[in-house]
């Protein structure tokens, strides 16, 4: 069984977006994002993501790159692995 998304700290995510090889982050008008190819992603400024959001933000993330991202996934990118 695949864990459950739980909260996520900004930084963390922003690390995660590094290991699946987004670039960034950049200062943007409104939000600062990250760059995947020709592709932003807009990263939100709060300081921890809760589970709702974070998989909203993943989705959009899996859309960008082209391939599903299990909770397990997640939670080894979040470590580093």
């Amino acid at each position: 069984m695949s864990p459950r998304l739980a909260p996520c700290k900004r930084e963390d995510f922003v690390d995660a977006l590094k290991a699946l090889g987004f670039q960034g982050p950049f200062q943007g008008s409104r939000h600062d994002f990250m760059q995947y190819g020709d592709y932003p992603l807009h990263v939100p400024s709060y300081d921890e993501y809760d589970p709702s959001k974070l998989k909203q933000l993943i989705r959009e993330v899996e859309e960008l790159i082209g391939r599903k991202i299990s909770n397990q996934d997640w939670a080894n990118l979040k470590r580093g692995r």
